[in-house]
């Protein structure tokens, strides 16, 4: 296995939330970034998502939220019904209804069909650019150079100019849908207003600099006051967010915060005075990456004592054991989460992960059974298939080690190491079982896009 792949164990325990290679292809607005993994979060923004999308007609089983490791304040939605959710932007918003709105607005344009909209408008304002360029050229060849640049210019400006006045045009659009998404869903605009307001009031100020969100949304005051006739003929507008909601909130941005945040900066935002319980989760975070072992126990004890049923304090104090290099402790709190969140993937994924760092044999067969788990949910992330190669490898079965290792790259993408893998796997396996079978159809599908990317 190449090092890139292997490296990923110390990255899922390195902090509470994993940071991992994502199973999918990033967009260009998401490369170089990591897709930040963690079944509290995804479950938060997944209960924001799905009300919206089935209001907006979309078949929820296609549409994806990722949480996108970066600073900056940024959202967007890509093809087919993919939403990028910045943790920057995350850490940025208040209240729930604020990502409520942002979440809104990005499946507007997912229900519009602005994305598939934007690639022509693209080529279609291109074209005055390319005939200045050509233009701009044979004037400077001619002799004419300061003409030339000038062609060339104005054709950049022309097209810069006829896709704003595109992109503008699709913000308001998707602005009044996400306005008609939470009137359908019984949910206030306030916050989509806010949130706007506050970008208005930002790019005001010349001295601000302005984040990606503001400058891929534009947020005028034109915008605003728009924006702000959607509010007063709401019916919903005086709907506020449920304790419960803001709870789950401010402990998942808290959460977030121990996590990415360097951690002088997370324990300046929830200093040790605060003793309230997204304060205590923040330090918890912040410690283990600190890392201080006691500091970090006594936080996340006192959450435990306080909420004895909660699978995700039980989680981070697993991971808490296993980033002190103590992965046999950590396994009965992982067993914990299990236990009170079965259905979730990324919980049995850790678990294996710990009894596999053990490096003990006899807990190889447990781990692949929770790694079987979660593939039934997730059968296309890559690490759960690392590592249930990793399992099947210290069972000594190579042909199914290799068949999860084909598995792995074919859902990454390489195709010419999923092939590889793959006529290794079917070379051990009795030929016309399920699992014979599949490394075939991995052999005939990477095949043919092995050659292309070749």
């Amino acid at each position: 296995m190449p090092k890139p792949i292997r490296s990923l164990r110390a990255l899922v325990f390195a902090a509470g939330m994993a940071s991992t290679l994502a199973a999918v292809v990033l967009p260009a607005q998401a490369q170089g970034m990591s897709v930040l993994r963690d079944t509290e979060t995804e479950e938060m923004l997944r209960s924001y998502e799905m009300p919206l999308a089935k209001a907006a007609g979309l078949d929820v089983n296609n549409v994806h939220v990722y949480l996108m490791g970066s600073p900056e304040i940024n959202a967007f939605a890509t093809q087919p019904a993919d939403i990028y959710i910045f943790s920057g932007i995350l850490l940025w918003l208040r209240k729930p209804n604020e990502l409520i709105g942002v979440m809104a607005h990005e499946t507007g344009h997912i229900s519009a069909g602005h994305l598939t909209r934007s690639y022509y408008a693209m080529r279609k304002a291109s074209i005055p650019m390319m005939v200045s360029l050509i233009a701009g050229i044979a004037a400077m060849i001619a002799g004419a150079g300061e003409a030339g640049l000038a062609l060339m210019q104005m054709g950049q400006s022309m097209a810069m100019a006829q896709f704003a006045a595109f992109s503008r045009v699709q913000e308001s659009t998707a602005d009044q849908i996400a306005a008609k998404l939470l009137l359908a869903t019984h949910q206030s605009p306030v916050g989509m207003y806010d949130t706007f307001q506050r970008f208005a009031q930002e790019e005001a100020m010349s001295a601000y600099k302005i984040d990606k969100f503001a400058v891929d949304h534009p947020t005028g005051q034109d915008r605003v006051a728009d924006l702000q006739d959607m509010v007063d003929s709401s019916p919903y507008r005086e709907v506020q967010d449920s304790p419960q909601s803001v709870h789950t909130f401010e402990m998942v941005q808290a959460k977030l915060a121990g996590y990415v945040l360097p951690v002088k900066e997370a324990l300046r935002r929830y200093p040790t005075s605060d003793t309230s319980a997204p304060a205590r989760y923040a330090r918890a975070m912040a410690y283990m990456r600190q890392p201080d072992f006691k500091k970090a126990m006594d936080e996340i004890n006192s959450l435990i004592k306080d909420e004895p049923n909660n699978p995700y304090f039980y989680e981070v104090r697993g991971q808490i054991y296993v980033s002190m290099a103590r992965p046999r402790e950590g396994i009965p709190d992982y067993q914990k989460a299990v236990d009170l969140r079965p259905s979730a993937p990324l919980l049995r994924q850790e678990l294996a992960t710990a009894q596999l760092a053990t490096d003990d044999a006899s807990l190889a067969g447990d781990a692949l059974k929770n790694l079987k788990a979660a593939l039934l949910a997730e059968n296309d992330d890559m690490f759960t298939w690392y590592e249930t190669a990793q399992a099947y490898s210290t069972l000594n079965n190579k042909p199914m080690a290799d068949l999860s290792t084909a598995e792995l790259y074919y859902h990454g993408g390489d195709m010419q190491r999923a092939l590889v893998f793959a006529m290794r796997a079917r070379g051990g396996l009795n030929q016309g079982t399920s699992d014979w079978q599949r490394a075939s159809d991995i052999i005939g599908a990477a095949g043919a896009m092995a050659r292309q990317q070749r």
